[in-house]
């Protein structure tokens, strides 16, 4: 039987993922009092496809945690597995497992509840948990992961679930053996969920509005010149002085105009692979690149669409199903267990929070992290690498607020 107590706390985080952990950590060693929900790394479990490999390098592949902390490399060194800081990449199921050791030990105190309702209350926030209980918070740090803001173009919305869905949609891709199966998208998404379905024996195709799918270069296995360096400064979010601004200078981008920050965000890092999957596409899949949809019809169960090409060129493609891997977008309305009243007041810039240097949005005691924050401190909270930023300064933030 679900509690019904109503239990006080300062801070109350919602979300496990490393966002959430790595706040969760840092507020811990703080001695801010906290209570953190959610299930652990659900995005990472639930949601993405068996065999995937991270974007991003070992080294910006941890959770932050105060000191020392506990970084992937560490797990690595203490459990046998392969490691190196830019020329391996990261297996899904080595992050997870080494996701859930962070949790056991720096966050053992996380409540797996999940939060239904989320509404203001004298003196802060009251929430309800999926088993019946209510907490009331002081302040609330938003860490929910990416699915919550899955975009689907809106062109499917008249097609059912069983001819449409979106890549977060599936882990395992079995029930689409011998099915004819068509992705939609150009990013690393697209190209693994491709993957995946030709592995389950899907007949897949793959359709995009770019001209070619972008590739990264090889990983980095040995040390760069130093000319390289230079040109091509290294980061978090790969090499690059744009990356390197990015990671180094969130502050500086949030006094940029809103528009221009806007711009950044949509723009940097857009959609491409890893190197190493361009051979397994070209084996494995049928690409139909610079071609847009023209005309949609779900009639019959078959999915058939009309696509053009850049000079007008038509083609026909029909599937039994669609999966839109056309990413994420940072939308306040589609936090369905915020009340419609504060999604609705909130300060926006474009459809995210507007936030202040603290991560506090126009909702006093409310805050966003993540991807809902890119929007306020760049592209580099669309990644991991920015859990240590967004961690360090919200906790140093809510502790102030507590003295």
């Amino acid at each position: 039987m679900g509690a019904s107590i109503s239990t006080n706390t300062d801070v109350a985080i919602v979300g496990a993922g490393p966002y959430g952990l790595s706040i969760a950590a840092h507020l811990r060693a703080r001695g801010v009092d906290h209570r953190i929900f959610g299930s652990p790394l659900s995005t990472w479990r639930e949601r993405m496809p068996p065999g995937m490999v991270l974007k991003s390098d070992g080294f910006a592949s941890s959770l932050s945690a105060p000191g020392r902390g506990f970084t992937l490399r560490e797990y690595c060194a203490q459990n046998g597995v392969h490691y190196h800081p830019t020329g391996l990449a990261v297996a899904l199921e080595t992050f997870v497992d080494y996701g859930l050791a962070f949790q056991r030990q720096e966050v053992a105190q996380l409540e797996p509840q999940q939060v239904v309702a989320l509404a203001p209350a004298a003196g802060g926030w009251r929430i309800e948990l999926d088993n019946g209980g209510v907490v009331t918070a002081r302040r609330v740090v938003l860490a929910v992961g990416i699915t919550h803001f899955a975009r689907t173009p809106e062109a499917f919305a008249g097609l059912s679930a069983d001819q449409v869905s979106h890549s977060s949609d599936h882990r395992d891709f079995s029930r689409f053996a011998g099915a004819e199966v068509t992705v939609i998208g150009a990013g690393s998404s697209a190209v693994d969920v491709a993957l995946g379905l030709a592995a389950a024996g899907a007949k897949t195709r793959l359709v995009a509005r770019r001209e070619a799918l972008k590739f990264a270069r090889p990983r980095d296995t040995e040390t760069r010149s130093l000319w390289s360096r230079i040109r091509h400064p290294s980061s978090g979010l790969g090499n690059g002085l744009r990356s390197r601004l990015a990671c180094d200078a969130p502050d500086l981008f949030r006094a940029l105009p809103r528009e221009a920050r806007l711009a950044i965000v949509r723009r940097h890092l857009g959609p491409s692979s890893l190197a190493e999957q361009k051979a397994k596409v070209e084996a494995g899949v049928e690409v139909l690149t610079g071609r847009r949809i023209a005309t949609l019809s779900g009639a019959g169960g078959r999915v058939r669409l009309g696509l053009a090409s850049a000079d007008g060129t038509p083609a026909q493609v029909a599937a039994d199903h669609v999966i839109c891997a056309t990413g994420y977008e940072a939308d306040v309305q589609r936090l369905s267990f915020l009340e419609a009243g504060v999604r609705d007041g909130l300060r926006t810039a474009g459809k995210a929070p507007a936030l202040s240097g603290g991560f506090e949005s126009s909702a006093p005691g409310l805050y966003f992290v993540g991807i809902a924050a890119a929007a306020t401190f760049g592209p580099l909270m669309r990644f991991m690498f920015g859990d240590e930023f967004a961690a360090r300064r919200v906790s140093a933030h809510l502790q102030r607020q507590a003295l």
